[in-house]
């Protein structure tokens, strides 16, 4: 695969006159472009905005991100998901102040070997903070490249992900880290995903092969994707006075460690929601109401029956928390958090 030379030219010129006006643009703090990289993983660029300025604003370095106690860590990005990206992020923190002195390595090979930093991650902050001539390739970059070479093969293969990073590798400019950002910022605006290319719009159409071919419609082609696997369960909400009852899920496998209803696999009816509340410990008062809700992961689909439930007395191995207490120390992820969102009362 090869790559037009002039395409940098064609680039930077564009971006430097319709690049967006971004918070984590601001300056070339390592820190900063990591952070927002990392949030910006399975995530818009809207959604992560006041998400990027909260995280700041509380852990403003990377000492005070090392040195944060992990609820409030986890607080800070709740709603964010892929909870994983942020127990990461204070790893590797630790790791920048054990053996880098808490200076951010400027060297491709030591941040790639940072927790929970891949090539792609490396390659921005590479580029992006320190100009060097290190690709970082996102779905953003291959849907670009594959347009504009009017390749038809499925860019989420990793030998076309390789011939791409090798390809722009020839082309890269001194402008390393503008470079990096054009061809980002081109496959989130003109070239994005969910729509017709805006080829008018497009510093690139002159050479772009898609576009000369009639095939941006079909290019990028992708492999299909496999069926999400269904599951589901009962959620009970569970009140005692003004408290409600969370648990705390295990520290290993999904939503490790975070805060949770209690539930149960399958879908109960009232009346065996009620048995299983009992079976807790607890003496059910009243049942207030029942809800239907969903939530969507990555390869797993919840279904989730809810039941509003007052109960007599709190029991002990649950954690009773009042809302207020919830909103600021419990991160409740957004699969349970939504049978709390707009309701007054349970």
């Amino acid at each position: 695969m090869k790559l037009p030379q002039n395409l940098p030219r064609l680039l930077l010129g564009w971006y430097d006159a319709n690049k967006r006006d971004l918070p984590w643009r601001q300056d070339k703090e390592p820190y900063h472009v990591w952070l927002s990289e990392i949030m910006l993983q399975q995530t818009r660029v809207e959604a992560v905005k006041g998400y990027y300025e909260r995280f700041l604003r509380a852990l403003p370095s990377v000492e005070a991100l090392a040195q944060c106690d992990d609820e409030q860590l986890h607080k800070l990005w709740e709603g964010l998901g892929y909870y994983s990206r942020v127990r990461n992020l204070k790893k590797a923190s630790i790791q920048i102040m054990e053996l880098h002195g808490g200076i951010f390595p400027g060297k491709y090979a030591e941040i790639l070997a940072l927790p929970g930093i891949g090539e792609y991650t490396a390659g921005a902050i590479s580029s992006i903070c320190f100009d060097l001539p290190v690709p970082a390739v996102d779905g953003n970059v291959l849907r670009v490249v594959a347009r504009l070479t009017g390749d038809e093969r499925p860019v989420d293969q990793p030998a076309f992900k390789k011939e791409v990073t090798a390809a722009l590798k020839d082309i890269y400019p001194e402008r390393a880290g503008d470079f990096t950002q054009s061809l980002m910022e081109l496959g989130a605006t003109l070239c994005g995903p969910n729509w017709m290319p805006r080829c008018g719009s497009c510093p690139c159409a002159a050479i772009c092969k898609a576009y000369k071919e009639g095939k941006t419609n079909i290019i990028p082609v992708k492999t299909p994707k496999k069926e999400k696997r269904t599951e589901e369960m009962t959620v009970l909400i569970l009140s005692c006075e003004d408290r409600l009852a969370l648990r705390k899920r295990p520290d290993q496998g999904l939503l490790a460690s975070l805060w949770e209803f209690p539930h149960i696999p399958g879908h109960l009816d009232a009346e065996q929601a009620l048995d299983a509340i009992q079976a807790m410990g607890l003496k059910p008062r009243e049942l207030c109401r029942q809800t239907e809700r969903s939530h969507i992961f990555t390869h797993i689909r919840w279904n989730m029956r809810g039941f509003y439930v007052e109960v007599e007395a709190t029991e002990g191995t649950l954690r009773w928390l009042t809302r207020e207490q919830i909103a600021d120390t419990a991160a409740l992820p957004t699969a349970f958090r939504q049978f709390l969102e707009g309701q007054d009362h349970v």
